[in-house]
């Protein structure tokens, strides 16, 4: 059935950033058909949604995450980035099944739906990645994915692979997902960093992601430590270095780089690279502040991204807008960030960062209706000026604050309750899951 959202304040994020008061909008098809005021349609088999007080917006993307980390979020405090990786996370990884894996992908969209997300670009940890394309599609989530690489000598046993089985598993989860379900599900190659891959795996990335029109998506200059272990291996900078692996391009989404000198800013423009930020998790692994309004005052496109859950330690995308508005503030100046430059990192980046901005990141006719409704009169919120959307969605709104959520034109959350998962249900076998998996590494 065709939908009309009526009544909203739409919040458009098209090329004049309309915003429109007691507006609607029309799905047909799975896509956006109309959006104004006063819209009338012919014909019976409408739905009709009244959303008067509410804000209707593009659904959010995270542009970074590791669903398969979410079953050990509260697990790994307190350790930097390479320590909390050998010690915690990749050990947690390697015990993964793919039962495991199951519930560590429901939990993650779970969340990612509350929370006003429609869309992700993910990286797996070595196997079992079909269990989170399994989940995204049973659950209507729009994900884009691919298992991590990592053949590197030193990587840890549980982990360690060939070259030649990485990207024979790489591509055989590319031939079977990708454009599936209606293009909802895409791969991505996704070698995880430097320092855990050969120079061998990471060219031929490059070379089979030009020849298969995917993404590559994987970590750079995230840590002092790892930056000076790039430099010593290599005896370049992380980007540079990507840049000689043919590992740059607007097909490539590079998360983090918190430590990126002139010349790979400057790369990352021309190259026209896209950048995720990931605040949360740069502040709790205590990596540092990314020049964030540089990079984008220089015209690269930067989305923003939770990380994941160890690292976080939630999923919320409004509370990474929060942390983005707030952080580069002392350095910048109170204007640096405003409200609609973050929104569009969550909006706009997050399309270009998973190659769908022309099918994503605003409300326009043509455009897929990936579409989040949110209630601004919580407590927390109140009072917002009926003038200014931006301003409270980027520093009030939580996730609590979402009411509807369609992926698709399809309703995956209503009325604040999810439609394609059962919360209880997931809760508990994350719960049963976490327990034997992190059990095992003890």
């Amino acid at each position: 059935m065709d939908l009309l959202l009526t009544n909203g304040t739409v919040v458009t994020m098209n090329r004049e950033r309309e915003v429109l008061a007691e507006a609607d909008v029309l799905i047909q098809d799975g896509r956006i058909a109309r959006v104004g005021r006063n819209i009338r349609t012919r014909g019976g088999g409408l739905r009709v949604l009244d959303v008067a007080g509410k804000v209707v917006l593009p659904g959010l993307i995270h542009g970074h995450l590791h669903a398969c980390q979410t079953l050990f979020r509260n697990r790994a405090d307190g350790l930097e980035l390479l320590d909390w990786l050998r010690e915690r996370i990749w050990p947690f990884e390697a015990a993964h099944d793919a039962d495991s894996m199951r519930a560590s992908a429901d939990l993650t969209f779970a969340e990612l739906i509350r929370s006003g997300a429609t869309a992700a670009l993910d990286m797996g940890t070595v196997r079992h990645y079909d269990a989170v394309f399994e989940s995204a599609r049973d659950c209507g989530f729009r994900l884009t994915g691919g298992k991590a690489m990592m053949d590197a000598p030193d990587v840890p046993t549980g982990l360690h692979e060939s070259t030649e089985a990485s990207l024979a598993e790489s591509l055989a989860l590319l031939e079977r997902w990708h454009g599936t379900h209606g293009d909802r599900l895409r791969y991505a190659f996704a070698p995880r960093f430097v320092l855990s891959c050969t120079e061998k795996l990471m060219r031929e990335v490059g070379r089979l992601a030009r020849e298969k029109g995917v993404r590559i998506h994987t970590h750079a200059s995230e840590n002092r430590s790892e930056i000076q272990a790039v430099r010593d291996l290599s005896g370049r900078d992380n980007v540079t270095w990507f840049h000689d692996m043919g590992l740059t391009g607007p097909h490539v989404t590079l998360a983090h780089c918190v430590w990126v000198s002139e010349a790979e800013q400057k790369l990352l423009r021309d190259t026209r690279t896209v950048v995720c930020h990931c605040p949360g998790s740069n502040l709790k692994l205590a990596s540092g502040f990314a020049p964030v309004p540089e990079l984008l005052d220089a015209g690269v496109t930067v989305c923003l991204g939770a990380d994941g859950a160890p690292c976080n330690n939630n999923l919320d995308m409004f509370q990474e807008m929060r942390l983005a508005a707030l952080l580069h503030k002392p350095r910048v100046g109170p204007r640096g960030m405003p409200p609609e430059r973050v929104l569009e990192m969550a909006t706009l980046g997050g399309a270009k960062a998973i190659g769908m901005e022309a099918e994503l990141g605003s409300l326009e006719e043509g455009k897929r209706a990936d579409i989040t409704v949110v209630d601004l009169a919580g407590l927390h919120s109140t009072p917002a000026d009926p003038r200014d959307v931006l301003s409270p969605l980027v520093y009030a709104a939580r996730s609590t604050d979402v009411v509807h959520v369609l992926i698709d034109g399809k309703p995956v959350l209503k009325d604040r309750a999810l439609l394609t998962l059962d919360a209880a249900s997931v809760a508990s076998s994350a719960r049963q899951h976490s327990a034997r998996i992190t059990a095992r590494v003890r």
